[in-house]
């Protein structure tokens, strides 16, 4: 018997080969100029339609006697439930007490987010997908080569197939690139990952009609754009390897991995799934479950027809956000080496008390009733940040599978000593985008709006303005 071969533990010249894609803005197959002329080509090509619809016109759908939660008669897909958080920060869970219920998504499958890669002309390129959401304000935006739920792939909808699942579900057919379990949204989903992951091919690839071959540079371009690539996209994105050039970091590794270490420690969150029927300060109508002072979000039902999905015609419950939110990063260089201010901030559905988070994430019209003094930290710095201060921006869809019209203007925001100290406020920490980055290589440290910004930054969206 031969004795066994040692393997690289990291592929030579990976981190080069997608610097040079982010890099590319023209690709090989699709110039970023034609991209919305295709985009426009692929929704004339199909019907989309989606209507909102009383609960009682959901087809398949219902409300438990017992407990009111809103289920499929299959019993698969996801459940509409209640949730009781109690959450006490201290380190024996002594400091501040908060509690409060809200409705939540129950999804316990697993689903997969795939990107396929390719290189040509020595250039990889990504294989995405026009893809339609009912959630989505304009329906058909970009997404990976695979988004879907185990439902999806292993047909329990009794749909078509999914295209080009056998690169993530057979080891044979590429080489994984980035592969690991991740958040979703962790205020309206109950423990929900994804597996994340990007198979690199040497094969022919044949190209179905809503499918485009782009290069990292022209996906970055289109970040740039509202409402173009959707949050699965982007959420993948955020596991390319990155080249770390810079020569060091506020934070060792250590250091930072120890201070989030304790931060996790020392949050004592509860979340337990409660009846939802039985949650104060919501109240269910005929077309509706929203809160009693008309903030947070709402559950509504809709009625979709695509002709270009597996399932054709469907009805479903979705999450609908009241407002905008505002998700940024305050960013500051030290010696020269960008670096991007997280939080580590607790959400009832995470599996593991918190995850970093950018500096803001809110909603603004929740706080608007509350005084300045009162409002979370950052958000008043951001919401007023000199337009001459803001690196990135952009208008950015939420899952559009299961929220409605779910929408964060997305920022990068320059600050100084004063707006955001290098020693900041107890639950924050300066990291540079390669530690965060190296992070995504595991599942639960950064949270699904930390990933759409980390993408950003990773396919040079921000520094191509």
């Amino acid at each position: 018997m031969s004795a066994p071969t040692l393997t690289p533990r990291r592929p030579a010249g990976l981190a080069e080969r997608i610097a040079l894609s982010a890099a590319t803005t023209r690709g090989a197959h699709l110039s970023t100029e034609d991209f919305h002329t295709w985009l426009d080509g692929r929704r004339r090509a199909h019907t989309f339609r989606v209507d909102r619809v009383p609960f009682g016109a959901l087809d398949g759908w219902s409300f438990e006697e017992h407990s009111g939660n809103l289920v499929h008669r299959s019993g698969r897909f996801f459940t509409v439930e209640g949730l009781h958080v109690v959450e006490e920060a201290g380190p024996y869970g002594d400091g501040p007490y908060q509690s409060w219920h809200q409705p939540v998504i129950k999804q316990p499958e697993v689903g997969i987010l795939g990107i396929l890669a390719k290189e040509f002309d020595g250039v990889l390129h990504f294989l995405m997908q026009a893809k339609m959401e009912p959630g989505n304000r304009n329906l058909l935006q970009l997404s990976p080569t695979v988004q879907a739920t185990r439902s999806n792939y292993t047909k329990a909808h009794r749909g078509g197939d999914v295209k080009y699942i056998e690169y993530f579900t057979d080891p044979g057919h590429g080489t994984v690139v980035a592969d690991a379990l991740q958040s979703e949204h962790g205020a309206w989903f109950f423990r929900k990952s994804n597996r994340n992951m990007i198979v690199e091919t040497t094969g022919e690839v044949p190209l179905l009609d809503d499918f485009c071959w782009l290069t990292l540079g022209q996906i970055g371009e289109l970040l740039h754009q509202d409402n173009v690539v959707n949050m699965d996209a982007r959420t993948v994105l955020s596991c390319v390897p990155h080249q770390d050039t810079a020569p060091g970091a506020l934070l060792s590794d250590v250091r930072l991995l120890s201070w989030f270490t304790g931060e996790r420690s020392r949050h004592d969150v509860r979340a337990r799934r409660v009846p939802l029927r039985e949650l104060p300060g919501w109240k269910r109508g005929e077309e509706t479950i929203e809160h009693e002072e008309g903030r947070h979000f709402k559950v509504v039902a809709v009625s979709v027809q695509a002709g270009n999905r597996e399932v054709a015609r469907w009805t479903q419950p979705l999450i609908e956000p009241v407002g905008l939110g505002v998700t940024a990063f305050l960013t500051r260089a030290f010696d020269g080496v960008p670096h991007y201010l997280v939080h580590a901030r607790v959400e009832g559905g995470f599996l593991d008390t918190v995850e970093l988070a950018p500096t803001v994430q809110y909603t603004p019209g929740n706080y608007a009733h509350l005084p300045a003094g009162e409002r979370p930290l950052f958000l008043d710095q951001v919401l007023g940040a000199d337009p001459s201060r803001i690196r990135y921006e952009a208008v950015h869809s939420e899952e559009g599978g299961r929220f409605l019209n779910a929408e964060s203007r997305y920022l990068l925001v320059e600050a100084d000593e004063e707006q955001a100290p290098a020693d900041p406020p107890p639950g924050y920490a300066w990291a540079t985008a390669a530690q965060l980055t190296s992070l995504t290589r595991h599942g639960h440290y950064l949270n699904v709006q930390a990933r759409t910004l980390l993408a950003c930054l990773n396919a040079q969206a921000v520094h191509a303005r």
